[in-house]
């Protein structure tokens, strides 16, 4: 097999380091498939931030993170700091930040993916690392390296998690600024029948986007949106049943006339083309952590293009680094609703400076690279021992 030269000089990447750290939370956030995060919790080392710092020979640096959120895949901190340190680190140390296939085609290669892709959330947040130095020394800004953003602002979604009626209230009302609202939902159709119309009657007429995060039977979605259907501002409902039933997500375009997002089902490229061989969604939500990074979300969305869905854009409550390469990402695609993009929101702070978000409108940065400037010191110094050495 004939070898691939890689760049070399200064742009070498010298360094690969991993810290965890459990990012704390403005508010509760309560998903179907179980509690995200809360201002009073006790931090959980499985669910913390990952944030991957690579240093070129000449000190360039790039910076990624990834959240660990167990139950909603199966990656934790503890593995991805693993699966960097000692499996992507010794790849990463023979290239540049340019070799971003090259790195994915030799990760791929030495942690064999299954049905979809592996370890695809530790393989972003080195992904994004990648980009993020790649843009500085180039001199560009990382939408720039993906071809150019066809926008400059992406207005967001308020995510609105789980809750009793009072508390969904105040979440919405508080959330006037923004242009559109997801609603969790957790597989009691009665109070989630409760949160949507609470929802919609301080929404007035911005859209409602649903997300079961795969917590309902088909028989009781139905039974959900049989005493929902008189609102008429609801525009989708996202992953209503487990990832692995994609043969129920077919039937239900069949029970129901909402049209089905298709989410952790999907993580891949590969994953949504058989996702529309069986006709089983309507749109596609685009995350750069299941998809193991930014160019492997473009791939997602351009197979969503091919294949006749639309794209919703979304994260996993990221903090100010992966925030920032979801708006590159998402500066050049068309999307259905605002984006769920929702660690500003959510979190108590987003360990960067340099992202300008006005009344729920956050402008893409300029500047080379993802155009944040990260908080070094507070990671380091907040930084979790894993114990996994």
């Amino acid at each position: 097999m004939r070898s691939v030269r890689t760049g070399g000089g200064g742009a070498r990447i010298r360094s690969v380091e991993a810290f965890a750290v459990a990012v704390p939370f403005a508010r509760r956030f309560v998903l179907g498939s179980g509690a995200v995060g809360a201002p009073d919790a006790r931090p959980d080392q499985a669910a913390a931030v990952v944030f991957v710092k690579l240093t070129t020979e000449d000190g360039v640096v790039g910076w990624g993170e990834q959240r660990a959120l167990p139950s909603w895949s199966y990656e934790t901190a503890e593995t991805m700091a693993v699966v960097i340190e000692r499996h992507l680190r010794p790849i990463l140390l023979e290239l540049t930040p340019f070799d971003v296939e090259l790195f994915h085609q030799r990760a791929a290669k030495r942690l064999s993916p299954a049905v979809s892709n592996g370890f695809p959330f530790a393989r972003a947040a080195v992904d994004v690392a990648m980009h993020d130095a790649a843009g500085k020394l180039a001199g560009v800004p990382v939408h720039a390296l993906l071809g150019g953003k066809t926008t400059d602002e992406i207005a967001l979604c308020s995510a609105i998690g789980v809750g009793d009626p009072e508390t969904v209230r105040e979440h919405a009302a508080q959330s006037a600024d923004y242009a559109a609202y997801k609603v969790k939902i957790g597989g009691d159709p009665d109070a989630d029948a409760a949160a949507i119309r609470t929802v919609a009657e301080v929404a007035g007429g911005k859209p409602i986007w649903l997300d079961a995060n795969q917590s309902y039977r088909p028989s009781a979605l139905r039974q959900l949106l049989d005493r929902t259907s008189d609102i008429r501002t609801i525009h989708c409902v996202e992953q209503p049943v487990p990832s692995t039933d994609t043969l129920a997500m077919q039937r239900l375009r069949g029970l129901i006339d909402l049209p089905i997002a298709i989410d952790e089902g999907s993580f891949s490229a590969q994953d949504l083309a058989r996702v529309i061989r069986l006709d089983a969604a309507d749109l596609v939500v685009v995350k750069i952590c299941k998809s193991g990074g930014l160019r492997n979300a473009l791939k997602t969305a351009q197979t969503a293009l091919s294949g006749g869905l639309e794209i919703l854009a979304s994260g996993l409550t990221d903090c100010g680094i992966a925030f920032a390469a979801a708006l590159h990402v998402f500066s050049q695609l068309e999307l259905a609703l605002p984006a769920e993009l929702n660690g500003p929101e959510l979190l108590a702070d987003l360990y960067v400076e340099g992202l300008d978000i006005t009344k729920a409108v956050a402008t893409v940065p300029t500047a080379p690279g993802l155009g944040v400037q990260v908080d070094e010191e507070r990671i380091r110094a907040e930084s979790i021992d894993l114990a996994f050495h």
